[in-house]
């Protein structure tokens, strides 16, 4: 264990040098994994900010410091390739606005069955937003989240090359990739590196300083029926908000169908 921590502190340094952005209503990397068909799942993101950004990105907009964000986001398992979702509420406290609501999201994610077991895995995500404006200033906007990844046992690196759209045009696409290198203890922890970064329009990236970069020291533990993620973020760049807290709990509400017998079996 002393040694696998030292491997996860010196990727952390190491990764301290790429870009990274948290996503401020749901700071994940996925991993493929999908709800069981028939089964209905529930996983609440909440996110504090302690120390963010301090100015109002435009009038009326959410302000990152010493804000609290959070979603609630419902799965549905339809095949063992394809999981349907829905993001609602999702909302947020800021010092200037207070509470709100900041619209909901849809969300359809395919990926390669039974993509926990497998050592390469493969999928996509696509979620469409419907935005207050106190949010975004775009009233839709659409994320597009390829990803690829390897469980090597005990080492997991997976890699979402997530690109965004406010069907402003291709030209504005913004690439805004996650990734993350974990390990897994055979205690059920899982110690992780995560980074979240935000480049810019893929057609010409943003300036250095422009760009916002976080890092994340994360924790995941499996305890009975449920699953808890916790992490640590710090800014790289003026850009990027300076310290941000994650914790994700989630848990599936009713057990899979078992499929029916044949004739002549119990």
């Amino acid at each position: 264990m002393r040694r696998a921590a030292i491997i996860f502190f010196t990727l952390t340094w190491v990764l301290s040098a790429a870009a990274a952005r948290a996503q401020t209503d749901e700071i994940q990397v996925y991993d493929g994994g999908l709800a069981p068909v028939g089964v209905f799942n529930l996983t609440w993101h909440n996110n504090v900010i302690p120390m963010g950004q301090t100015a109002q990105p435009y009038p009326g907009a959410v302000v990152a410091d010493r804000s609290f964000n959070g979603v609630a986001e419902w799965a549905l398992g339809v095949t063992n390739w394809f999981e349907a979702g829905l993001y609602l509420p999702l909302y947020s406290h800021d010092k200037n606005e207070g509470w709100g609501i900041n619209g909901f999201k849809l969300r359809a994610l395919f990926a390669v069955p039974h993509a926990d077991d497998r050592r390469f895995f493969y999928g996509a995500n696509f979620e469409f937003s419907v935005n207050a404006r106190r949010w975004d200033p775009t009233r839709f906007t659409s994320e597009v989240r390829p990803m690829v990844g390897w469980h090597l046992k005990p080492w997991d690196i997976i890699i979402n090359p997530i690109v965004d759209t406010a069907y402003d045009g291709l030209k504005n696409l913004e690439f805004v990739p996650a990734s993350r290198i974990a390990y897994n203890f055979s205690s059920g922890w899982s110690l992780a590196a995560e980074e979240y970064d935000d480049f810019g329009p893929l057609h010409h990236f943003a300036a250095a300083a422009e760009q916002a970069h976080q890092l994340y020291g994360v924790v995941d533990r499996t305890w009975k029926d449920w699953d808890f993620e916790a992490g640590v973020g710090v800014g790289l760049t003026e850009a990027s908000d300076r310290l941000t807290l994650k914790l994700i709990v989630s848990r599936d509400l009713n057990k899979p169908r078992r499929p029916s017998p044949l004739p002549g079996q119990p």
